[in-house]
């Protein structure tokens, strides 16, 4: 099978990832092996492939929003048969005994594993993945639209969650890439009044076309207060701007596996019971939910391709803030 494999971490315009060529896989007990169709491109794959995030195994392929068909079944899968469409996401496997994941909150599992970074991910021909870990996707998605539904879809809608917004609040977005947009949509299938905060114009321009009630750049401030907000982008300065941007009792919810840092800033900020919280991983839980929400809405993805040997340029494109909506690998 071919995959893009990452040696080394440096950063993209030296061309981490190398396409080889390695042998065919096989599912162990409890897996299925993946044929990836597509696979989406996130933010945490750049900041793996440029060491902003320690790696945890090299070399490693990375990759973590795979759609592809079920090719084989290992000892003891259950409820998955040869020929199912199946998408594979962040969250790899949890140990089902600990307190978190007893309580409902297996993403905060201490020894749990993730695609991509502890093991191998989908960019690639094949992958393998442990059954139960793994979802059915909605029909009205084809395999490139699906995919931006595993990560920024998922993680954008616990993030939604975690922030706290009412139905019909006002909930600002900081930052607007793949994730935000279809965070956006939930919001207004929710009835909320969406602003949005970004400094590229066409972002702006697109969010407005999405239906937020108003856009505009980092340092401009919202014409209303805001009862919640999300950050997408990876710099403390723009939590922030959302912190100054919130109502009394307001939460920023942080979609960041990675900020540049916090700068100090002053307690007049938080106080008046703001609040900030940083967004760890998800549970299946959010998985299934969001996945039923994306096809009952329906929810919209844009996509710009490319093909598995061009996993260097989409990774240095997304860098440069050159991609709208999402880039997807074509993997098959």
């Amino acid at each position: 099978m071919r995959a893009a494999l990452l040696l080394r971490q440096a950063p993209v315009t030296g061309s981490p990832l190398e396409l080889v060529d390695l042998p065919d896989l096989a599912p162990g007990p409890g897996e299925i092996l993946l044929r990836v169709s597509a696979c989406g491109v996130c933010r945490t794959d750049l900041q793996l492939a440029e060491g902003d995030i320690a790696a945890r195994r090299l070399p490693v392929i990375p990759g973590h929003q795979a759609v592809g068909i079920v090719a084989a079944l290992g000892a003891g899968v259950e409820g998955w048969n040869a020929g199912d469409r199946a998408g594979v996401a962040w969250l790899a496997s949890t140990c089902g005994l600990c307190r978190h994941c007893l309580g409902g909150r297996e993403n905060l599992c201490q020894t749990a594993r993730f695609t991509g970074w502890d093991q191998d991910g989908g960019y690639a021909e094949q992958m393998v993945a442990r059954a139960d870990f793994a979802f059915p996707l909605p029909d009205d998605f084809d395999d490139m639209a699906a995919a931006p539904l595993l990560c920024g879809g998922v993680i954008g809608y616990r993030s939604l969650k975690i922030s706290g917004i009412p139905p019909g609040g006002r909930l600002g977005l900081y930052g607007f890439g793949a994730s935000a947009s279809l965070v956006l949509q939930v919001a207004r299938h929710w009835g909320c009044e969406v602003f949005v905060a970004t400094r590229a114009v066409r972002e702006q321009e697109r969010a407005l076309k999405l239906g937020a009630a108003w856009a505009g750049g980092y340092d401009d401030s919202p014409p209303v207060p805001l009862d919640a907000a999300i950050t997408f982008a990876p710099a403390g300065e723009v939590v922030i701007r959302a912190l100054e941007a919130v109502d009394r009792g307001g939460t920023v919810a942080i979609n960041a596996i990675h900020l540049d840092r916090v700068p100090e800033f002053s307690y007049d900020r938080l106080w008046l019971e703001r609040s900030i919280r940083s967004v760890a991983n998800f549970t299946r839980t959010d998985a299934r939910e969001f996945l039923g929400l994306a096809a009952s809405i329906p929810i919209r993805t844009s996509v710009e391709p490319f093909g598995l040997d061009e996993a260097n340029l989409a990774l240095e494109r997304l860098a440069n803030g050159q991609i709208s909506g999402a880039a997807v690998l074509r993997c098959g």
